[in-house]
């Protein structure tokens, strides 16, 4: 069963993740580029094994959340993440970052006890 909660201005407390009105205009823009439906397609946030401190973050976009999913809505953007990912996750900030280094969406986790020096992996 899913989890739904909708942090209009992303703000709302409880929600695994907050996301920066920058990132979510940033991935509702690429979500229309693809030509997916942003009342029902999201930004799935997930955590999985690999980078040099044992786990990184992925980001793809899903046309609906899964059974087990949380969800939540940001500035208009729905974002999905699974229960496992949650544990890691769990109030970390989604933001955007522009400019001609380090574009990009970054994940900001209160839970990482150390991150690699290029930031796409951390420890828990």
């Amino acid at each position: 069963m899913s989890q739904t909660a909708d942090a209009g201005e992303g703000t709302e407390t409880g929600d695994p993740v907050q996301v920066t009105e920058q990132a979510a205009e940033q991935a509702l823009d690429l979500i229309r580029d693809e030509g997916l439906d942003t009342d029902e397609a999201g930004l799935r946030l997930f955590v999985k094994q690999g980078g040099c401190a044992g786990l990184s973050y992925g980001l793809r976009f899903d046309l609906e959340p899964e059974d087990e999913d949380a969800v939540t809505t940001h500035h208009g953007l729905r974002v999905f993440v699974d229960s496992a990912s949650q544990n890691y996750v769990e109030g970390s900030v989604l933001d955007f970052e522009g400019g001609l280094q380090g574009a990009g969406f970054h994940v900001e986790n209160p839970n990482a006890e150390s991150e690699c020096g290029c930031g796409e992996s951390f420890r828990t």
